[in-house]
Parts: structure tokens; sequence; C-alpha cells
């Protein structure tokens, strides 16, 4: 397994979990509190700083046991690596793109800054979800 996969699972593995907990956050708030009055700025930034170093310790310690298990194998990047990559990023950057007009749509309505703010954070958070399920496809069943 390259660097490169082995950093799209411990992504996958760190992010869905911290969106998961974020949504139940949200939903746990929303039952007795309005919407535009929820506290959502700390609970979406701890989520997002929680994947992220779950995602970045959980690649360093995957990288640790796999060298120790078997030091010979050359686990660096390579062309197929850096081509998965992009198409892999093409593939999550529309899901970017639309959480970007939803939220441009809803400025414009003058919607709660809660529903802006989620509708990017579903862009972001699909975007890496799908992106990284693109790029897990294409290293299994190869490139088109």
């Amino acid at each position: 397994m390259s660097f490169e996969e082995r950093n799209t699972w411990a992504g996958l593995i760190a992010s869905v979990p911290g969106i998961a907990v974020y949504v139940v956050w949200m939903l746990w708030a929303s039952r007795d509190t309005p919407v535009d009055r929820i506290d959502w700025v700390w609970p979406m930034a701890s989520t997002i700083v929680a994947s992220i170093v779950v995602a970045i310790v959980l690649s360093i310690v995957w990288g640790i046991v796999l060298s120790r298990r078997d030091p010979e194998t050359d686990h660096r990047s390579d062309v197929r690596d850096r081509e998965i990559a992009t198409l892999g990023d093409r593939v999550g950057q529309a899901f970017l793109v639309f959480g970007g007009l939803a939220a441009l749509v809803l400025c414009a309505v003058q919607a709660p800054w809660f529903w802006i703010a989620n509708a990017v954070y579903a862009g972001f958070a699909l975007s890496a979800i799908i992106g990284s399920m693109a790029r897990l496809a294409l290293y299994r069943r190869g490139m088109p």
C-alpha cells in the first residue's frame, strides 16, 4: 500500500466519524433551541480539528507499523498515485462547488448563518468523503 493510499484511508476513517459527531451534536442542540441560536462555531471547529489530528496520527502510526512489518517494501508515491489523487480531487471538488453554491443562495435569501455555515461544511464533508471513495475505487479497480 502506497503512502497516498494509506493517507486516503486514514482521512476517510477519521472524517466520517467526525462528521457524524458534528451532525449528531447539531441534531441534539436543535431539539430544544431554534437553529439561529445554536452555538455551531465551536462544535464545527472542534470536530474539524479533531478529525485532522486523528487522520495525521493514524497515518503516522499506520506508516510506522507497515515499515516495521515489511522494511524492504517501498511505500513512496509514484505517477499512478499522483494521477489517482488528481482524479479523486476532481470528483470531490464538484461537491465543494455544490456547497459553495448552496451557501451563495442562502446568503441571497438572507438565511441564518447556521444554514450558510452548514452548507459550506456539507460541501467540504461530501468533498472529502466522495473524493476519498473515488480515490480508493481507482486504487482497487485501476485507472480508466
